[in-house]
């Protein structure tokens, strides 16, 4: 599939390709992107349902390790380093067991191989229950999303996914697969054998998302990882602690 994506910096430097979570987009990583570009090519990724990119009943981390390895061929990339956020990071993962050796390196942010049981109920419910045909505006859209979801930030992270066009509301994410094959999100990626790609791992001290299991399990599976904790900050990293998390992912880049 060919995705779509947002180009930064200068070609002739290194390249990053950076991967979103799970209801986002590249948009949530324009920011961090933008910093990044002042000394590497970075390119970020709508991945398949999201954003601005195609829509399919396919919707699993292969395929979307196969999207991606799709976009480093097409854009010739080499060496690229690879940024993946929570679903963006499980993809990470699936690439880096399929297509070994093509990353430079590697940064995950707050995930882990396991699974995650499903805990997007009460989200996809909500985005469901808004009825586009009758929807007049976004407050409407908030007012009856607050039912499902109590987090106003959250509420406008998920509500940018609701678009306005001359025939009313449509959503940019293809929220009909996505509450179907929601499961898929949170499988496990356990390699039948060890990745040695140089990786780290950016946990939030206050997220659950890594625990001390995990970074057991993390270890036996990346042979050349080390993980960092980033303190108060959650499952947001980049967006909660943003000059934080550019100073360790910096100081990761600039290491051999």
């Amino acid at each position: 599939m060919k995705l779509h994506y947002k180009e930064l910096g200068q070609d002739g430097k290194p390249s990053i390709v950076i991967l979103h979570g799970v209801f986002g987009s590249s948009d949530n990583w324009l920011s961090v992107g933008k910093v990044l570009s002042m000394h590497y090519k970075v390119y970020l990724l709508d991945a398949r349902n999201h954003g601005a990119s195609p829509h399919s009943n396919e919707f699993n981390y292969l395929v979307m390790a196969g999207d991606v390895a799709e976009f480093i061929e097409d854009k010739q990339i080499t060496k690229p380093v690879l940024i993946g956020h929570s679903m963006g990071g499980k993809t990470v993962m699936k690439f880096n067991e399929h297509y070994p050796h093509v990353a430079l390196k590697n940064v995950i942010v707050d995930i882990s191989p396991r699974y995650y049981p499903p805990h997007h109920q009460k989200i996809l419910q909500g985005l469901n229950a808004i009825p586009l045909d009758t929807l007049l505006d976004r407050r409407q859209a908030d007012d009856i999303l607050k039912n499902y979801e109590p987090s106003e930030s959250v509420r406008q992270f998920l509500l940018k996914n609701l678009v306005r066009t001359e025939n009313g509301f449509v959503w940019r994410i293809n929220l009909k697969v996505i509450s179907e094959k929601i499961n898929n999100v949170g499988e496990a990626n356990i390699p039948s054998k060890r990745i040695d790609t140089r990786t780290l791992f950016i946990k939030g001290a206050l997220s659950d998302y890594i625990t001390e299991n995990d970074e057991t399990m993390i270890k036996n599976i990346f042979s050349n990882c080390e993980i960092v904790t980033i303190a108060d900050a959650g499952h947001w990293i980049h967006a909660e602690k943003p000059q934080d998390f550019l100073n360790v992912v910096r100081k990761f880049l600039n290491e051999f």
